[in-house]
């Protein structure tokens, strides 16, 4: 029986002109980027027989003569400012370490959250004694990239001392699909809130009801209180013009 082979195809070269750019080549690694040795050779890349060739599958990005390959998969690379949601993972001394999705485990310090009620002071030995009241492994909490280490790994800041546990759903996507946005918090109509992590972890859990005196901040009441009704002020200035006579007595 008659067998059909083909012989390997030779690979199409990816084009480096500005229309292509617009369409966001596509490669795999092997794929032949550019045989022109006047481009620099980026992340995703190498460079074979004089040729630039992907190493990684994911977007071609050109930014004036350096070639890199963004990958379509890959772990979280934090930025200072990024949104990430993550789960306490290890409660250590003055710290506690935090599953971010990226190569390494992220580290949010005692030092970087607010305590209880926004009160501002040292950390002493009894606040780092209760660390484990504060956050407990496996709660689930929404902060902020301070700093990246030497390392690669990421330091948090916890602006909100706010954990949410039990109910909602964890998604977890890749991070190229999550944009840098000026807001990573949404309350959708449905009851539902949203908070979309720049690591990829996307939270769902109901929007909770904030009472009044835990809102926060300043309202302005024009309400009139019994201390200010007239017959009240008229009664204080009475008894104060008695003090003072009393004293000039």
């Amino acid at each position: 029986m008659a067998a059909d082979m083909r012989l390997p195809t030779i690979r199409k070269p990816v084009s480096l002109s500005g229309s292509a750019f617009d369409r966001r080549d596509l490669v795999v690694p092997g794929d032949i980027i550019t045989s022109d040795t006047g481009f620099m050779r980026g992340h995703g890349t190498y460079v074979d027989e004089e040729k630039l060739t992907a190493s990684v599958a994911g977007e071609v990005q050109r930014v004036d003569k350096l070639i890199c390959v963004r990958p379509l998969k890959t772990r979280f690379n934090g930025e200072v400012g990024d949104v990430v949601v993550g789960r306490i993972t290890e409660v250590q001394q003055k710290r506690w370490k935090v599953e971010t999705n990226s190569r390494l485990d992220s580290v949010l310090l005692l030092s970087s959250v607010n305590l209880p009620g926004g009160e501002l002071r040292r950390r002493s030995a009894e606040d780092e004694l209760t660390m484990r009241e504060y956050l407990q492994e496996g709660d689930l909490i929404s902060a902020e990239v301070q700093s990246v280490f030497s390392d690669g790994a990421l330091s948090l800041h916890y602006p909100q001392f706010e954990v949410w546990k039990g109910q909602g759903v964890l998604v977890q996507l890749s991070p190229s699909l999550i944009k840098r946005q000026k807001t990573h918090f949404h309350n959708l109509p449905c009851g539902a809130s949203i908070i979309l992590g720049n690591n990829g972890f996307v939270w769902l859990y109901p929007t909770p009801e904030q009472q009044e005196e835990e809102a926060g901040g300043f309202y302005t009441s024009l309400e009139v209180k019994d201390i200010l009704k007239p017959e009240v002020m008229e009664e204080i200035v009475m008894l104060t013009q008695q003090k003072l006579l009393e004293q000039e007595g």
